[in-house]
């Protein structure tokens, strides 16, 4: 049943979330959870911070002693990632292998910064590129098959990566710029998670697409699945949780330190994350990921509501570009106008509609719940 539509009193999500959930007071359930969150692993006694800080760059020089490298980072060009970069280097002093996945749609501004990035900080970069004929018919099977989360192949591609990264150069950290002041909403309903589920991705595939043989974009097998979810003993690391993490005096401090330029919106080094978040997910399944994003900043108390209100009331996208970007977008995925017009009214479909590992693991923890 349609719901109607209800806004969130402390934040900004709202009833496009179809599985938010309102109190007494009208506060949601994600900001609730992410103030809980906050208040457990953000907002504790700087002091408390910093030692658990110096323990864990400690632990890794100690164990990086005589390797090359001692940690891995990803590296988009994004602010998260490029200050998590400036920090791991310039004020903990590891010694990172940078890496980035190459999956034909970064920006010119993306690549420019990456650039400035690692020769500002000396730090060696491993890009793993993807055929780009591979990669453009994995995302085209996935918006024929009318699934939310066009970024799982991007995220999918990331995670096995540096997974066998860390295993080649036998390191144990993966340091992430991921961190609840910035990111601490994401309703499950817009995403698929865990990303990396390589029967998911390929049965959406077979049935879409065009059976190239996929030589280039990684895969775990059920093994790697299996090992990676449940037993490997790899850490990903938040390490800007355990700073003062402010992501506008960030920002400043790479454009002034590192000559970085911002993209304008969050992910938006990526076109195809920019087109996706901007204009398919608002236009065929009614997403407005800004929600998630500011709602994440209110409740670290970087921005206020009526902020966050004012930003929303703005477009996603400048008239003039629009058109451009569209043109753009179906020109690189060769599409023609009429065939992503009708892929735009196809049905959206879940990502449970076909097989999938995360599929079965959740069958067998119901089964295992029941009994």
């Amino acid at each position: 049943m349609k719901r109607e539509f209800q806004i969130c009193k402390r934040c900004v999500m709202d009833t496009t979330d179809l599985e938010i959930v309102f109190d007494e007071n009208g506060f949601c359930n994600h900001c609730t959870n992410a103030i809980k969150r906050l208040n457990e692993v953000y907002n504790i006694d700087p002091e408390i911070k910093q030692k658990k800080l110096n323990r864990i760059v400690e632990k890794i020089k100690k164990e990086g002693k005589g390797k090359k490298y001692n940690c891995i980072i990803g590296l988009s060009g994004g602010v998260d990632s490029s200050y998590l970069a400036y920090l791991v280097v310039k004020q903990l002093g590891l010694r990172p292998l940078a890496i980035h996945v190459d999956n034909g749609w970064d920006s010119e501004l993306a690549v420019m910064n990456i650039h400035n990035i690692v020769n500002k900080l000396d730090i060696d970069l491993f890009t793993y590129v993807i055929d780009w004929e591979e990669f453009k018919d994995l995302q085209v099977s996935y918006l024929k098959a009318g699934v939310i989360d066009l970024e799982v192949l991007s995220d999918n591609a990331i995670v096995v990566t540096v997974h066998r990264m860390l295993k080649k150069y036998n390191l144990k950290y993966f340091l992430i710029g991921f961190n609840y002041a910035t990111e601490s909403i994401m309703p499950y309903s817009w995403i698929y998670s865990p990303k990396y589920d390589a029967l998911n991705i390929k049965s959406i595939y077979n049935k879409f697409g065009n059976k190239l043989d996929l030589k280039t974009y990684p895969f775990f097998n059920l093994i790697e699945y299996l090992d990676y979810r449940f037993f490997d003993k790899s850490r990903s690391i938040n390490i800007l949780d355990l700073i003062h993490y402010d992501k506008e005096l960030a920002k400043n401090l790479l454009i002034n330190e590192l000559n970085w330029r911002d993209y304008g919106g969050k992910h938006y080094e990526s076109k195809i994350t920019q087109f996706y978040q901007a204009f398919i997910l608002p236009q065929k399944f009614n997403v407005d990921k800004r929600k998630a994003h500011l709602s994440s900043l209110i409740c670290s108390k970087q921005i206020s509501r009526d902020e966050a209100i004012i930003e929303l009331e703005s477009s996603l996208y400048k008239k003039e570009m629009l058109n451009e970007d569209i043109d753009y977008f179906i020109k690189k995925l060769a599409l023609s106008s009429n065939e992503f017009e009708l892929i735009m009214k196809m049905n959206i479909n879940s990502h449970y509609s076909y097989p999938s590992w995360n599929g079965l693991f959740k069958k067998v923890i119901e089964i295992k719940n029941k009994i």
